[in-house]
């Protein structure tokens, strides 16, 4: 067996040094490389209404995202967001119109989805139930009492100001991007500041020495699916308050995959126990962008879902086993 040489221990460490350095930084990085492609594909590309346009886009994506994380992170996952998006809204919209009362409307559509995460989580802990059956099983029941109840159709606001909640804007810049951006820093707190974050990461990483270290597991898990519930409630208001309507076919249709995307781009380990808030960030401005690239190229919008579908067989194969 040959000696280690010096100089050879001097080659590795740079390379093990940029390693390290694009296993943290590969997300930011390949989202300024798409930047400066989408530039020079398209000189229109660069312009401060279509730069606005795409963060307005992918707001509601975005905040669903941040709860599918979460999720995801405790080796879960979440397929009824969309579903429960058209029914939380369409109910928080009938409360609204009933009651004249945008705050009740609001409140409404928050806590039906906050309700949904919670039955989501009481299946996974107490039922014992894979997530992805569980929650596609929530994904078809809610879609469908969402159709029962519309029949079929769509609940429309008729309360003076509430479209204002989506549409508004400050510096020309509308409500729901600012409100993005504060549940981006405010989960990111709660990821790397809490006891919660590190029991999330700790029970993602190996539930049984979790459990074993006297974590609740349970109690984290219903948390984890009630939060991605309040969270989709909170993409719900603006969803509905965009259109000042809430389709109970149509809405949040494909959501769950678009969410799924963004946290796979974003480097988080679908097994659970890896991945940050702040690259989910970028997954999402990373669809974003490729989906505003592709209608700026008059590529036909029904291939987005290949783009997608692709991108997530990508991020997988590239993602690393520790």
């Amino acid at each position: 067996m040959q000696p280690v040489q010096s100089h050879d221990i001097g080659t590795r460490k740079p390379a093990m040094q940029l390693q390290r350095l694009w296993e943290k930084y590969s997300v930011g990085i390949a989202f300024v490389i798409l930047i400066v492609i989408a530039a020079v594909i398209n000189e229109n590309f660069f312009t401060s209404g279509n730069l606005i346009n795409i963060l307005r886009q992918v707001s509601i994506i975005g905040i669903i995202a941040l709860g599918q994380t979460i999720v995801i992170l405790l080796g879960g996952f979440d397929l009824s967001v969309g579903a429960s998006l058209a029914l939380s809204g369409a109910m928080g919209i009938t409360v609204m119109n009933q009651t004249g009362s945008i705050t009740l409307g609001v409140l409404t559509t928050i806590l039906c989805a906050m309700a949904i995460g919670a039955i989501n989580g009481s299946m996974v802990t107490k039922g014992k139930i894979a997530p992805f059956i569980a929650t596609l099983g929530m994904m078809a029941s809610a879609r469908s009492i969402g159709l029962y109840y519309s029949d079929g159709g769509s609940q429309t606001g008729k309360v003076e100001g509430f479209a204002e909640l989506a549409n508004g804007e400050i510096l020309g810049i509308s409500y729901p991007v600012y409100l993005f951006f504060l549940i981006t820093v405010l989960i990111y707190l709660l990821m790397k500041k809490t006891r919660f974050g590190r029991y999330v990461y700790a029970i993602g990483s190996n539930e049984k020495a979790s459990l074993l270290s006297a974590i609740p597991v349970n109690r984290i898990k219903m948390l984890a699916y009630t939060l991605c519930g309040m969270l989709v409630g909170a993409a719900a208001v603006i969803e509905s308050s965009r259109l000042n309507s809430i389709s109970s076919s149509s809405s949040g249709i494909s959501y769950e995959l678009d969410a799924i995307a963004a946290v796979v781009i974003g480097g988080t380990r679908l097994s659970g126990g890896k991945g940050s808030i702040w690259g989910t960030l970028f997954g999402v401005l990373i669809l974003g962008v490729l989906n505003n690239m592709i209608n700026l190229m008059n590529v036909s919008p029904y291939l987005q879902g290949l783009v997608k579908g692709c991108i997530i067989i990508i991020a997988v194969l590239l993602q690393k086993k520790e």
